[in-house]
């Protein structure tokens, strides 16, 4: 699991930063990508990038500002092209779906794939064996959204040397061990499948927000989060603006992911009016008060790890 950041900029596409779409690759854990916002050129970037299209199964939008949606709907209509044919759903707040509809409409666009549509009200809006989403408003001039990623405990690692030893041999055995079956061996030895299992892996939790002032929902949708994904359109000292605007700034990003207990924090949404000279100050503010953060850039890739520590 890791994030790729396809835009960072916050309004309009700038020459050192797109405007918003982030990749969530779940390519180990199913076989897909799932992408947050598709801004204007987002296919562009992908062209940059090892990332296949056809590998979408899910897209998720916060808001429907331009800078998020303007490339959906070429994107959905390349993806025809690109041997993508299996299912997309899109998640995104009411009038996503007449967007869509109407842009491929009148278009004439044909899709070769199967698309739902979802649009949002609070609370789990998916789950499967692996995933949970969560959505909560945010505070921002139209209905923001932000979305809470928590991948289920996986199970342990199978302890191999541990089964050789009690003489289990590599094959079918192990599969029914690691599953939790109690495995009968030819001299009649019962294997008791929690002894050989090591514990669960806690499953990981990624935080994206929406566009938004400083709020509750965002801190509660943080809460614990291995990575937390907050805009800072704007620099410490502005929060005038940022609240005239409903943003937030680099100082307020922070707050919120001390306050949740967030383990780290990424900041996008990058306003055009600091360029590549100002990004390690807007960096540093956010240090101040959370040192685990970093600036996105765009084409920039952060693994997530398991926290073996837990």
């Amino acid at each position: 699991m890791d994030v790729f950041f396809l835009g960072t900029g916050a309004g309009v596409p700038a020459k050192l930063r797109n405007v918003t779409s982030i990749a969530l690759k779940l390519l180990e854990e199913r076989g897909a990508i799932w992408l947050f916002d598709c801004g204007e050129a987002t296919q562009h970037q992908i062209l940059h990038t090892s990332i296949k299209p056809r590998r979408i199964e899910k897209i998720f939008i916060t808001h429907l500002h331009g800078d998020h949606i303007y490339g959906l709907p070429g994107l959905l209509s390349s993806r025809s092209f690109q041997g993508g044919n299996s299912l997309v759903t899109v998640y995104g707040p009411p009038g996503i779906k007449e967007y869509i509809e109407i842009s491929l409409k009148i278009s004439k666009t044909y899709l070769k794939y199967p698309m739902e549509i979802v649009e949002l009200e609070e609370g789990i809006i998916f789950e499967d064996e692996q995933f949970i989403v969560e959505a909560r408003l945010l505070e921002h001039g139209i209905p923001s959204y932000g979305y809470r990623i928590i991948e289920k405990d996986r199970p342990g690692t199978l302890l191999a040397d541990k089964l050789q030893a009690a003489g289990v041999k590599p094959g079918p055995d192990y599969r029914k061990i690691k599953n939790g079956e109690e495995v009968i061996l030819d001299n009649g030895t019962m294997i008791d499948p929690t002894e050989f299992v090591g514990p669960p892996q806690k499953g990981r939790i990624i935080s994206i927000l929406g566009d938004t002032r400083k709020c509750k929902n965002a801190q509660l949708l943080a809460e614990k989060a291995d990575l937390l994904i907050h805009e800072s359109t704007f620099s410490a000292g502005e929060e005038a603006i940022a609240h005239e605007y409903f943003h937030s700034t680099t100082l307020q990003a922070a707050e919120t992911a001390l306050h949740a207990g967030a383990k780290k924090l990424c900041l996008t949404h990058i306003s055009s009016r600091y360029d590549r000279n100002d990004w390690q100050q807007l960096e540093a503010e956010a240090k101040t008060i959370f040192p685990n953060t970093v600036l996105s850039e765009d084409f920039m890739e952060v693994l997530i790890p398991y926290d073996h520590d837990e």
